[in-house]
């Protein structure tokens, strides 16, 4: 049974990455086998974490690990974690900030990224320092209080005009300041799962149900084992009734079995060879669409604006059409019309095609929709 014809949904042709409004990423049959293995039975949920806390702590290199439902939450955990401070008091007087450290120091730069409004709903002041050309380390030593409860990185790296993280973790740490780095995107490389807690990172976060491949509403909290059993007593099962602010934020008994089955496979994949079918693809759509006319196919890394991780390369297509009713919004908005729905991305006038989500039929599929409709 088709089940989302059922429901009438369209399946997608995802050329865009693992974008969480695409169902982050295909779950492998171990991993659904583990979940379905999972669901048939009753467990200590607080017990089930603090396990898997400790499982994943081990693979991270960090001190405490903790599961939560995606990176916007692990942010969300994290910065209550070090508003409060781990204090019970100031926990159970949360969301009154009276008397707590609320400021969240971020690079004007990092203003781009939404993501930082996390931090807003969950009560912090947000302190831009710098401008959007550049930052300078006094710009964010000059900004620390006795209100900082945080410094806030969010890797695009390399990122032009920035003070980088290891300068930013030195900085935070003369004035006894955490620092949270928002790593959601940034596998691969597989190194990053340690590399940004042994530069010194206080709280890291990365999304589960992204190239880890684990369930899509799954993200991972791993860091200073104060701060990470913060987010454990804030999250949902905390059986302290008086603190009942993660309740919101429930992870499944299945999507923690999922996750660790994912991470498990992921720490035992074959990278490099990960990559190269990604080059392939890209490669083959290149020769493919060059052959046509008024397009111009090359293949790039992009940084800024584009979907992490910058190592998968991406297809660039220019065109160069009389027909200006033939640009890059009106092919998109056709390819994303019809059935499977072909979702690809633009960066100004520009289509990009990120083949990290696609299986070769689809890839050619991509390439049969857009020969159809540029020729």
């Amino acid at each position: 049974m088709d089940v989302y014809k059922e429901l009438g949904v369209k399946k997608v042709v995802n050329g865009c990455g693992t974008y969480t409004v695409l169902g982050g990423s295909r779950l492998h049959p171990s991993v659904m086998k583990a979940m379905m293995y999972a669901s048939k039975s009753f467990v200590d949920m607080s017990d089930l974490h603090k396990k898997a806390g400790e499982y994943i702590a081990k693979i991270t290199g960090a001190e405490a690990a903790y599961i939560t439902t995606g990176a916007a939450a692990g942010m969300f955990l994290s910065i209550i974690a070090c508003i409060t401070e781990g204090d019970d008091k100031k926990i159970k007087q949360y969301p009154e900030l009276t008397g707590m450290k609320n400021e969240v120091i971020i690079q004007m730069p990092h203003q781009f990224c939404k993501y930082y409004k996390v931090f807003r709903y969950a009560g912090a002041h947000i302190i831009f320092v710098g401008t959007a050309e550049k930052v300078k380390p006094e710009d964010i030593e000059n900004a620390i209080n006795e209100k900082t409860a945080a410094i806030a990185y969010f890797v695009f790296d390399p990122q032009p005009g920035v003070v980088p993280l290891d300068q930013v973790i030195q900085i935070a740490h003369r004035y006894s300041v955490p620092v949270i780095v928002d790593a959601a995107s940034e596998l691969p490389p597989r190194e990053n799962l340690r590399k940004f807690i042994a530069m010194g990172a206080d709280l890291v976060i990365f999304s589960g149900g992204k190239d880890i491949g684990g369930p899509n509403d799954t993200g991972i909290i791993c860091g200073r084992k104060k701060l990470v059993d913060t987010c454990f007593k804030l999250g949902p099962y905390n059986y302290d009734e008086d603190i009942f602010i993660g309740r919101i934020l429930k992870v499944s008994k299945e999507d923690v079995i999922g996750l660790i089955t994912a991470l498990n496979n992921y720490i035992k994949s074959d990278e490099q060879s990960k990559i190269r079918k990604w080059e392939r693809q890209a490669d083959f759509i290149i020769r493919e669409l060059n052959k046509i006319p008024g397009v111009k196919a090359e293949k790039v890394y992009p940084i800024i604006r584009h979907p992490r991780p910058a190592c998968v390369p991406r297809v660039q297509l220019t065109l160069n059409f009389k027909n200006k009713r033939l640009d890059a919004e009106s092919i998109l908005t056709k390819l994303a019309s019809g059935d499977p729905s072909i979702r690809l991305y633009k960066v100004d006038d520009k289509i990009y095609i990120n083949p990290q989500c696609l299986t070769w039929h689809e890839t050619r599929t991509i390439l049969n929709a857009l020969k159809s409709l540029l020729k």
